[in-house]
């Protein structure tokens, strides 16, 4: 078959994972692959990402180029793909899904505890700075952006790329950031984490670690090469636990700028699912687990959304404003 067209977002994780996921699926297929780098407007725009159309911004052109047959697949970060369906497109497959923790990358090593009082963490991520401040109330939470080199370039002692985005006065400029700890394990940059959070301090975003391969519907058809190589490096268990948590990310109707985070997994013949919800500023969380022995699509679908339901009717919707509290 001709050469197949994956299409990225141009940043260097971005370009790193797809790479890694290009590999595998043109080994397993036989043909070869070309990597197309797109720019979207999470790349583009400036300012808190809560307050430019929250996780949409990064999938809606790779979304777009799929469609107009610039490219073949588009290779997401799951936890940026909005949880609405678009006609015309699929999931072709979703990898084994890394390590969903947050990382702590703070400065002399410290863990979350012996940050001293008062001090300075960087993170963009509403979800992330709530659960924080839950944590530690007396923290004080800055907004960040930029890539991840950039980020790390704040912290004292983590900076280690020249190729950093430097901003003039905004290097080692806080005692710490909190990273996906998948996006610094594709870039090589696991030596900066000073601590792993643990999902009983901080639950990842809904997806967190875990890839998305989307591609045009007719495309997954398994008498097509592409569609057996996609449905090859497709893990059931990682599918699962995903469709549980976007679920219930949707029937919250929370997006990146609601504190709600979520982790899901297969153990034996069930489906465990946690979430939290989180009040802006930390002060009022809402935790819940639940669990399924339909271990189908159908299944996961009904565990997150029973759970959001149970988090609503607890009164979740005062604590972060979210829209499906008002149905």
């Amino acid at each position: 078959m001709a050469s197949v067209k994956i299409g990225t977002r141009g940043s260097k994780l971005a370009l790193s994972q797809t790479g890694q996921i290009t590999d595998k699926l043109s080994a397993v297929g036989g043909f070869t692959a070309e990597i197309i780098p797109i720019k979207t407007d999470g790349d583009v725009l400036t300012g808190p990402l809560s307050q430019m159309g929250g996780t949409g911004v990064f999938a809606a052109e790779l979304r777009a180029a799929v469609l107009d047959g610039r490219v073949d697949v588009a290779v997401h970060s799951l936890k940026d793909l909005p949880t609405a369906a678009v006609p015309g497109l699929a999931l072709g497959a979703i990898p084994v899904r890394a390590d969903a923790r947050d990382a702590l990358c703070a400065r002399d090593g410290l863990k979350l505890t012996e940050l001293p009082e008062g001090a300075t963490v960087g993170t963009g991520s509403p979800r992330r700075a709530a659960q924080l401040l839950a944590a530690r109330p007396d923290l004080t939470v800055i907004d960040i952006r930029g890539n991840v080199d950039t980020r790390l370039a704040r912290v004292p002692g983590l900076q280690g790329n020249a190729a950093a985005e430097v901003v003039p006065g905004k290097v080692a400029d806080l005692d710490a950031v909190v990273l996906a700890a998948s996006g610094l394990s594709r870039i090589g940059r696991l030596d900066t984490v000073s601590e792993f959070l643990d999902s009983d301090v901080m639950l990842p975003a809904p997806g967190q670690g875990a890839l998305a391969l989307e591609c045009r519907t007719a495309d997954t058809d398994l008498t097509t090469v592409l569609g057996q190589s996609l449905s090859a490096i497709d893990d059931q268990d990682t599918r699962l636990a995903v469709t549980a948590e976007r679920a219930l990310l949707a029937r919250l109707e929370a997006g990146c700028s609601a504190p709600v985070g979520a982790l899901a997994h297969r153990k034996g013949s069930m489906l465990y699912l946690e979430a939290v919800v989180c009040s802006l500023d930390g002060t009022r969380t809402m935790r819940l687990k639940k669990a399924t022995d339909g271990l189908t699509s159908v299944g996961a679908t009904l565990l997150g959304i029973e759970l959001a339901e149970e988090l609503l009717a607890g009164g979740a919707g005062d604590l972060a404003d979210l829209a499906g509290s008002a149905k």
